[in-house]
């Protein structure tokens, strides 16, 4: 029991520290928001990142009097020194902006509606295939030159019916012994090496 309320007791001091941190970086960004970035690194006696070169210490930007925007323009100058940090190997997740500021084309358009989604787009296919389904009900119910207008009945009664000008093909009778006698046929096979004895 007594294990519970001291990590609880460890969680909520944690908790007050990040909120201190957080609450200090605040202030801290407020007193030097009206400053410009030469007057904050001479009050710290710092260099300016974009002249720093390969080799030099970056580690003084880190300190939590360093303001975030300072700290990510040494930290960019950084990467682009050092070749092990610029040069990415194409297989970090998330390596590239996703953002829909770097995929923004001018003027773009889309049927997207909030609530609706792509209502407009739905509507405009169902319309499409029923005009289709129309157009091919509509073929269906005209007649063709070759019918002379008959109906489907009629033009299936018509093919049912026999042409008697052309030649009708009966089955010629088959005597039931020789088809019987056909069917009990075997089939034998001599070989020219073949022993017997």
């Amino acid at each position: 029991m007594s294990d519970f309320w001291s990590k609880r007791r460890a969680a909520v001091e944690a908790e007050a520290d990040v909120a201190l941190a957080e609450a200090k970086e605040a202030e801290l960004e407020a007193t030097t928001a009206e400053k410009t970035d030469a007057e904050i690194l001479e009050e710290l006696g710092l260099p300016d990142p974009d002249q720093m070169e390969q080799g030099d210490d970056f580690s003084a930007f880190m300190n939590d009097l360093v303001p975030a925007r300072i700290k990510t323009r040494a930290l960019r100058k950084l990467w682009r020194l050092n070749p092990v940090l610029a040069n990415i190997d194409g297989l970090v997740d998330y390596g590239e902006d996703f953002t829909d500021a770097a995929m923004v084309i001018e003027n773009m358009q889309t049927t997207y509606q909030v609530g609706k989604g792509m209502m407009a787009h739905v509507k405009e296919m169902a319309r499409q295939a029923l005009e289709a389904e129309e157009t091919v009900q509509d073929i269906a119910a005209e007649p063709t030159q070759e019918d002379d207008g008959l109906t489907v009945e009629e033009i299936i009664d018509a093919d049912d019916t026999v042409d008697e000008t052309q030649p009708v093909l009966v089955d010629s009778p088959v005597d039931d012994n020789v088809a019987h006698s056909a069917s009990r046929r075997r089939m034998q096979f001599q070989f020219e090496d073949q022993h017997t004895g």
